[in-house]
């Protein structure tokens, strides 16, 4: 009967989303075919499918339920929203933080918390995948800290920290002025952390297209589920260390992207200073701290409203777009149809597309049953 009646709640909460997805815009009816034809075509795809067999391993969240800790902690989200919700009005940026710490343990090995770990399989000697380059900026794990301490408070050793990661990144979202979407529950911890996997599959900031769309495409995401994955770079900052190769050693030449128009780029450098030139009295730690928004990158002419809206793709139109990878996008014609569209509306097909596709990724590769585990400390993995 349970499982009856979240079927039922699933289906009431995703259907509306599917139906308006029916006639996509900036797509044509061959979009079905878009990922298979583009992964052909591609040498760089094969190999790396070949390297990463991930698609053969996806476990697509089927077992997952919703409000799956009703008998064994029903005021479990409610905690969790709770506590997010006072740590937003003390600190607005977790909001970023939190989904980019969801995205990036999500898209290594699956949405199992293995991010958060500071042991591999009990052992402090292996590497873990938070001392990955791709991983060593990333901020807000003190937050799924205290988050977690909450609710083992209120139902000790019951609540996974994956479970925990996934509901914090949905409410900070919101709280943040974006879509809510629906999160199944059911999640269990990883034991394992992947460094090597975290430091080779992790999106770069100086990717080109290509790359970008067949990491995504590896992981079950089509062109259009990855530009609107990439729309949420539209709120936080993106960190001047992101930026700085872009704008002053450009692929080893030794100076700027020529890619970049020059008013946009000397309003970058005003505000990512070259830590490298002595001219400057701005050392590398205070550049750490620096960076821009895609609020920024948007001209005073150009109008946005909320800050969870299409102000980054109207940013990538006009050519000011903060990271290459993200410029990129403009490079290819079908990701770039999808760029204009989702930059032409007043923000609803793209919260839409952003609610599914989020939805996606949080069911992706989880583990389930008796599978993993349920840590009580969210860096330390359980103990045989």
């Amino acid at each position: 009967m349970r499982s009856c009646i979240n079927l039922w709640i699933v289906a009431a909460l995703v259907i509306p989303v599917l139906l308006t997805l029916r006639s996509p815009r900036g797509e044509t009816q061959t979009q079905t075919q878009t990922t298979s034809s583009f992964s052909d075509s591609s040498t760089f795809s094969v190999k790396l499918a070949n390297s990463f067999p991930f698609n053969q391993r996806i476990r697509d969240g089927s077992n997952l339920e919703y409000d799956f800790y009703m008998d064994t902690c029903p005021q479990a989200e409610g905690v969790v929203r709770s506590a997010l919700t006072r740590i937003y009005f003390d600190h607005r940026d977790v909001a970023p933080a939190l989904l980019r710490l969801f995205f990036h343990d999500c898209f290594i090995e699956g949405c199992d918390a293995s991010l958060l770990l500071d042991e591999n399989n009990g052992d402090r000697n292996l590497s873990v995948e938070k001392q990955a380059v791709p991983n060593q900026t990333l901020r807000g794990f003190d937050k799924i800290d205290l988050i977690k301490e909450e609710v083992e408070q209120a139902c000790p050793g019951v609540v996974s920290c994956a479970d925990i990661l996934a509901l914090a990144a949905r409410d900070s979202i919101v709280l943040a002025g974006g879509p809510f979407y629906p999160v199944l529950t059911g999640r269990r911890d990883s034991h394992q952390s992947f460094f090597e996997e975290a430091t080779d599959q992790i999106p770069r900031p100086d990717d080109n297209v290509t790359r970008t769309l067949n990491l995504f495409n590896l992981r079950g995401f089509n062109a259009r589920e990855t530009v609107s994955l990439l729309g949420g770079h539209n709120i936080g900052k993106i960190g001047c260390d992101f930026i700085q190769q872009r704008l002053y050693n450009f692929q080893g030449t030794g100076q700027p992207d020529p890619s970049i128009p020059l008013d946009f780029l000397r309003q970058m450098r005003l505000n990512c200073p070259d830590s490298k030139n002595s001219s400057t009295s701005v050392d590398e730690f205070t550049i750490s701290k620096m960076g821009m928004s895609y609020m920024q990158a948007l001209s005073s002419s150009v109008s946005s409203g909320a800050s969870f809206d299409t102000h980054y793709y109207q940013s990538l139109l006009r050519g000011r777009g903060l990271l290459f990878a993200d410029q990129q996008l403009m490079a290819e014609e079908k990701t770039a149809r999808l760029v204009s569209a989702y930059a032409s509306d007043d923000g609803s097909t793209f919260r839409m597309d952003f609610a599914r596709v989020m939805l996606k990724m949080s069911n992706l590769d989880v583990l389930t049953g008796l599978q993993g585990q349920v840590r009580v400390n969210c860096s330390l993995p359980v103990s045989s």
